[in-house]
């Protein structure tokens, strides 16, 4: 069949309704059979009616209103191991060979083996067959499948989701056993209302009554600087808060900085203070030396302030907190880590509300006037709220989807599960 004998989708379906119509005349019995015809012709081709909707589907079946946390999790994750041995035993799944960025549309004998790895993991329906053909279906199933790995839903094979896609199915069983542990570690009452951190997803979630009422991409440590397991309570919200630099980053960061462009702090409205209080000019200081000054490094509040509008304060022994940043593309990175450990958070302030919510006085209205005001606020709880920083890369929800995660910390123990 030549490129102009070919039938494109558009082409199909003005025929089919065409073809539909003509029927209707002669009943609706014949006109739904006629109808049921053309739906199921093979000259349909790999394109699927329903394509959108389908993966649409495909990707919002990974959402789930349950907490990592919940005691329900344990079970679900239970029952996938379950799933994944019944998969390890029966040999698990084909390697996909990561030699071209298959996409749909595409007819490559690659295919093939993707589909049977999507059926092994049970992101694509058996019924969908062994075809070469990038269709529709795979296009679905490779979007939830990057969905339940933390990917861009983008039915794109590139090198991220080649590489998750040939994780052994005993390494992700191994994974879903390490985690089960983890997870029976917190299955006592966490609070009516609590916040989860959970690092490798770089992913916060608001909790109440034991569903999801809000969840926050975040970015939290690098690898060289990790943020920690803790447990605390928030008890104090800051607004146009002033950022003191940790001694970390005043040593790694700004004396270096300092060395390259003496302008540095002032262009960044920062100020240093000796133990005293007093204010010292930074020309008075040698950048050369071998330590930093001893010195309090303290940013104004304002618009380029490294906390932005928010910072969220929990006693702990790591001096790490959660805050706002001027710099909101971040969030749309793929590898969010890469903090100093701290833990920035994408629309702060609808946390600031649901944090504030029994606090007399301080409405979304409110807070977003003394934000605009530029004053530096600091707002104590009435009923500080539990935080968890925790370290879950698998979890499972109630409809049997499993969650995978680069174990980016190498916590789990496998090589092949770390940060690419």
């Amino acid at each position: 069949m030549t490129g102009l004998d070919k039938p494109t989708r558009r082409r199909f379906i003005a025929r089919a309704a065409a073809l539909a119509a003509a029927t209707v005349t002669a009943g609706p019995a014949l006109a739904q059979s006629t109808i049921q015809d053309i739906i199921s012709a093979p000259q349909r081709g790999s394109w699927d009616d329903q394509f959108d909707a389908e993966s649409s589907r495909s990707v919002a079946k990974t959402a789930t209103r349950f907490p990592i946390t919940s005691a329900g999790t344990i079970g679900f994750v239970e029952r996938s191991i379950f799933d994944y041995q019944n998969i390890v035993a029966s040999g698990g799944w084909p390697i996909v060979p990561a030699t071209k960025k298959l996409r749909m549309g595409d007819s490559e004998p690659e295919v093939r083996l993707l589909r049977q790895r999507l059926i092994a993991s049970g992101d694509l329906d058996r019924n969908a067959g062994l075809s070469n053909a990038f269709d529709s279906y795979v296009d679905g199933a490779v979007k939830q499948f990057q969905a339940r790995h933390g990917l861009p839903p983008d039915g794109v094979l590139g090198s991220y989701t080649y590489q998750a896609l040939n994780v052994s199915a005993a390494v992700r069983l191994g994974q879903l056993e390490t985690n089960l542990v983890r997870l029976r570690s917190m299955s006592g009452f966490l609070g009516d209302r609590y916040v989860m951190v959970n690092i490798p997803a770089a992913q916060i979630e608001a909790v109440e009554n034991d569903r999801v009422v809000l969840r926050h991409t975040a970015i939290v440590g690098k690898i060289d600087r990790q943020t920690p397991i803790l447990n605390s309570k928030i008890h104090q919200i800051i607004l146009n808060p002033y950022w003191t630099s940790p001694r970390s980053i005043i040593q790694k960061d700004i004396v270096p900085l300092m060395r390259k462009d003496p302008t540095y702090l002032a262009r960044n409205s920062i100020r240093l203070f000796d133990g005293q209080g007093n204010e010292v000019a930074p020309e008075s200081i040698d950048w050369n030396a071998e330590k930093a000054p001893n010195l309090m490094f303290r940013q104004d509040p304002g618009k380029g302030n490294a906390m932005a509008s928010t910072k969220i304060n929990f006693n702990n022994p790591h001096a790490v907190y959660m805050h706002d940043t001027p710099q909101q593309g971040v969030f749309n990175k793929l590898l969010r880590f890469e903090s100093s450990g701290c833990v920035r958070v994408q629309n702060v302030r609808d946390l600031n509300t649901w944090l504030l919510r029994d606090t007399p006085g301080w409405d979304r209205q409110t807070m977003e006037a003394v934000i605009a005001s530029g004053e530096n606020t600091e707002i104590d709880l009435s009923d500080p709220v539990p935080v968890y920083f925790t370290y879950f890369t698998a979890w499972a929800s109630e409809d049997g989807v499993v969650q995978f995660r680069d174990d980016v910390y190498q916590r789990d123990g496998v090589d092949e599960l770390a940060l690419r």
